[in-house]
């Protein structure tokens, strides 16, 4: 069961007086629910929003060692990010890249801390239109190489032949309802409290809010067995699993690089991947993916992957 505060709580939890609580409410943006005339706060919610909202992160003296052959990839998982490990390992046989699924806060968090040598994510950014800048440079004093890795439809899955009549978000919050979610590190749940938030539905009201699984596909299989009525998702593993898709807008899924690392060996081959035919087929092979501008520099514009000549 979520962890409900008071105003009094979360503003001792914060530090802060009472009134300063409702400023940051109305400024801020800090999660609150009013029930009977009363403001709540959902503990994870707040500290998801103190996390958010940190800047000058400490920056980590550990590095990774000289690349050797070994491509550690963390963040947000995808379906056509297995099969660009898969064609790197295939292509290459002498590299191997593996991927850890941290979610996009987990794998910004790991990029700084130096544990990776590139991170995925699909933040989305308070103005709605950009993705991943804000949260960048909070986190680092410099910031990292941003490539986009695809564009992808995101949104709501549904059990098949959507027999709860769930056409808008609002209706998630009928009686009855049950979903499944995503964790808090990840740019889904970022983008799924944000629209239950303009829905003006308390998620914690919701049967399954609560019940969080790791990747895309577990929420897909959760809504095939008949666990959860809905969850959000990508259109990828709808079609895949025969799944009905309500789409609520068009990401962009990008990878993090550090300038200092950007130029190693292994880092460059998977960017060529993506100018690749086989990268674009097995794209095509997947309903809802978008790849005309994979391998796109996003930033910083002086730097181009794709005229990087590569050395065996």
């Amino acid at each position: 069961m979520t962890q409900m505060l008071s105003t009094k709580e979360v503003a001792k939890f914060l530090g802060i007086n009472e009134k300063m609580v409702y400023s940051l409410i109305s400024e801020k943006g800090l999660p609150a629910s009013k029930v009977t005339g009363k403001w709540i706060f959902p503990r994870h919610l707040v500290e998801q929003w103190v996390e958010s909202s940190t800047v000058n992160y400490p920056q980590s003296h550990n590095v990774l060692p000289p690349y050797e052959g070994l491509l550690v990839i963390t963040g947000s998982n995808d379906l056509l990010l297995e099969k660009a490990l898969s064609l790197f390992n295939s292509h290459h046989p002498d590299h191997l890249a593996v991927f850890g699924n941290l979610g996009s806060v987990g794998g910004i968090n790991a990029l700084r801390r130096g544990l990776c040598h590139m991170a995925t994510s699909h933040l989305l950014q308070e103005n709605g239109n950009e993705y991943n800048f804000d949260f960048l440079q909070r986190q680092f004093e410099r910031m990292p190489v941003v490539v986009n890795f695809c564009k992808r439809d995101q949104g709501i899955l549904i059990q098949k032949g959507n027999p709860r009549n769930i056409h808008a978000v609002k209706d998630l919050g009928k009686p009855g309802i049950r979903i499944v979610n995503r964790s808090l590190a990840t740019g889904t749940r970022l983008l799924f409290d944000r629209e239950l938030k303009r829905a003006e539905i308390a998620g914690e009201r919701i049967a399954g809010y609560d019940r969080e699984v790791n990747r895309h596909m577990d929420v897909g299989l959760e809504i095939l067995g008949g666990r959860a009525d809905a969850g959000p998702g990508i259109r990828p593993v709808a079609s895949l699993l025969g799944l009905a898709f309500m789409p609520l807008r068009q990401e962009r899924y990008d990878l993090l690089v550090t300038r200092e690392r950007f130029f190693d060996q292994g880092i460059q081959y998977f960017l060529s991947l993506l100018h690749e035919k086989a990268f674009v087929q097995a794209a095509q092979q997947l309903e809802g993916y978008d790849v005309s501008k994979s391998g796109k520099m996003i930033f910083p514009h002086e730097l181009d992957a794709a005229e990087v000549e590569l050395k065996p």
